[in-house]
């Protein structure tokens, strides 16, 4: 099997419950740079989790996306999030399209906290926290998500949700044969 292939729909990897790192070695060190290399390979990704890509550990790399004045669209600095700690939800809540690497083509209205507050640590070792609102707020939710098994399709409406039950059911035969 190749070295950080993407899991899709339908994969057990997909709803696992992710270790936490307990020190960052070279081995961990080498995991996290290996993530971001898949995710700066891909044009249209802004995260990967590590169960995503078989990397069963509580970490994450997001690339943050941003537009400038004239609404032109550029990435962020490439980020990596190790054991994430999310708390404190805000009481407001946002609907907004999610999309998913692992459901490829699938974009679904998710309500999630307008703001929340995370602590973490990066590729130094340091401790940050940070609280995080709009879109970058969205994008630590949907990845630590998938640190907890959880995917984008769970946190919708289940009347919606039905709906897709053929689209997930075609994804998973096509994907995981």
């Amino acid at each position: 099997m190749k070295e950080f292939e993407l899991r899709y729909y339908g994969h057990p990897d997909l709803r696992v419950k992710a270790k936490p790192i307990e020190e960052l070695t070279p081995e961990v060190i080498k995991i996290c740079e290996g993530m971001l290399a898949k995710m700066l390979s891909l044009d249209n990704c802004i995260g990967f989790a590590g169960p995503q890509l078989g990397v069963l550990l509580r970490v994450f790399v997001i690339r943050e996306e941003k537009f400038l004045p004239n609404n032109q669209y550029y990435f962020g600095p490439p980020e990596v999030i190790i054991n994430p700690v999310l708390s404190k939800p805000s009481k407001e809540g946002v609907e907004m399209l999610e999309g998913c690497m692992s459901l490829p083509g699938l974009h679904v209205p998710v309500v999630r906290p307008e703001s929340i507050h995370v602590r973490y640590q990066n590729m130094k070792g340091e401790f940050i926290e940070e609280e995080l609102r709009d879109f970058r707020a969205r994008m630590f939710m949907h990845e630590n998500d998938h640190l907890n098994g959880v995917l984008h399709i769970d946190r919708m409406d289940p009347k919606e949700r039905k709906k897709i039950e053929p689209i997930l059911k075609a994804m998973k035969e096509k994907y995981n044969p």
